[in-house]
């Protein structure tokens, strides 16, 4: 990792495994989680064993989505512009909070299989949307050890790096945006921001999934080019397994979907619907 400033190339931090757990709300392993998704995108993520992650800076292209999502607050901003590293002046906290904004992913459940989340995601698909009902408990235990540090490696353009995301877990906490200060003792973590948002999108009900890279420096290749962050990533996640260990409960129809075409697509991949 490249410092802001003389250029100089140190070994990139190694991702960890809920790093940050202390600081964040995590509920009971029992917890039910619901994720509405598209057909489409339901069968792409089977087909590709993959879990999806958004850039939190990324939702604000996305209709309803909190377009303030994972932003410092808006009475903290004075204060972490103020705050300067020692080494480099011209580095503010607020800048850091920025970067580390930039590198942050989110993969969104709900706690409730609520009307307000059929009625509000993954609308507009040709066949529909269906809700993936998952164990929390035996989610977290799937993804900890697929990122168990040194197991784990990130496919970069072809290039294969060192895992660099911090995982984590945690309940949203929903604040009023406006007028929440949080930097009045000290400055806070950034997975802070990460996991705030504004009450008036509190029918969410949202736990979220994190994946973060630290804020500050670069991320150099071996070949001296810098690494980007993309507005979202892939990590590996089999569905198939995760129906066939629990992981995955349910699969809830909305009405009006095409279920015949998923059906179909669900047999072709060795998945079978069960009774009730």
């Amino acid at each position: 990792m490249n410092e802001n400033g003389p250029r100089q190339h140190n070994p990139a931090p190694l991702g960890s495994v809920e790093p940050h757990a202390p600081l964040l709300t995590v509920p009971p392993d029992g917890q039910l989680l619901y994720k509405i998704m598209s057909i489409e995108n339901l069968l792409r993520s089977i087909v590709g064993n993959y879990l999806h992650f958004n850039r939190v800076d990324s939702y604000a292209d996305l209709a309803g989505a909190d377009p303030h999502d994972g932003r410092q607050l808006p009475k903290d901003l004075p204060g972490n512009s103020s705050a300067r590293f020692e080494k480099h002046p011209d580095f503010s906290a607020a800048d850091y909070y920025d970067q580390s904004r930039d590198r942050t992913y989110a993969c969104c459940f709900s706690l409730e299989n609520s009307d307000f989340i059929w009625n509000n995601y993954a609308n507009g698909s040709a066949k529909g949307k269906v809700c993936v009902v998952f164990s929390f408990g035996r989610l977290r235990t799937t993804l900890n050890q697929t990122l168990q540090p040194g197991n784990a490696a990130l496919e970069y353009n072809g290039n294969r790096c060192h895992q660099i995301f911090d995982l984590n877990y945690g309940l949203v906490e929903y604040v009023e945006w406006d007028t929440h200060q949080a930097n009045t003792a000290h400055l806070p973590n950034p997975i802070k921001y990460t996991y705030w948002k504004d009450k008036k999108f509190s029918k969410e009900k949202e736990l979220r999934i994190s994946l973060s890279a630290l804020g500050i420096g670069q991320f150099a290749l071996k070949d001296g080019s810098t690494m980007q962050f993309p507005s979202s990533l892939q990590m590996a996640f089999d569905f198939r397994a995760a129906i066939a260990d629990c992981t995955i409960q349910q699969i809830l129809y909305a009405s009006g979907s095409d279920t015949d075409f998923l059906q179909a697509e669900l047999h072709k991949l060795c998945i079978v619907a069960s009774k009730g």
